[in-house]
């Protein structure tokens, strides 16, 4: 009876041994390959720039690479695009990425929203400016009148209308300021209108 040392030096074990090595040297590859098809490694799609673009051309220039978007939000209305037109996307372009990956972009809004005007009535420049800008409103022309307290608001206009706290404006609106000058003081011109008066004397009775 062969011994089990005796088989392995044997011709039939030699062809078994190269049929079994090549079986899995052939799953290995057949493998890779597989794995590279299921994983599309090495096959990436360079992002475009969507900006500027409208939804519908967004859809169709994605559609040629197999890539898809998803509509996140419309921000708040900027003058430098187009209105409806992408502002923000992600992934950036020029970006890697696989085929079928999702395209996450912004829309512009088609116009500016409304904001209500603060109360800046009598209070100081310094603390309107702030407070228009925090509401994307703009600083506008600045207009003086005769008012003893210097630099008071003492109105706000948009294109010459009076404005009242309250007041819905688009953003982005220039707001004028009308301002006190700080020159008011004692008039003494109103002197002159006074009626000069003598003074009296009643005669005094001893009774």
């Amino acid at each position: 009876m062969m011994t089990f040392k005796e088989y392995l030096k044997t011709r039939t074990f030699a062809i078994q041994a190269v049929i079994g090595v090549s079986i899995i040297l052939l799953l290995g590859y057949l493998f890779m390959h597989w794995l590279t098809f299921t994983t599309d490694h090495g096959h990436e799609i360079t992002v475009p720039d969507l900006r500027k673009l409208s939804e519908q051309e967004v859809e169709d220039k994605l559609d040629e690479l197999n890539l898809e978007y998803v509509l996140l939000d419309t921000v708040d209305y900027n003058p430098g695009f187009p209105k409806f037109s992408v502002v923000e996307q992600d992934p950036t372009a020029g970006s890697k990425v696989k085929e079928g990956r999702k395209i996450y972009i912004k829309i512009n809004s088609g116009t500016f929203v409304m904001v209500k005007m603060p109360n800046l009535i009598e209070k100081t420049y310094r603390q309107a400016v702030p407070t228009l800008k925090a509401l994307g409103l703009q600083e506008g022309s600045i207009i003086y009148k005769p008012y003893l307290g210097k630099d008071m608001v003492l109105e706000m206009q948009l294109n010459g209308k009076k404005l009242k706290p309250g007041d819905q404006v688009l953003k982005s609106s220039k707001i004028d300021l009308v301002l006190g000058d700080g020159n008011v003081g004692f008039d003494d011109t109103q002197l002159d209108s006074i009626p000069a008066t003598e003074p009296t004397t009643e005669p005094v009775t001893n009774e």
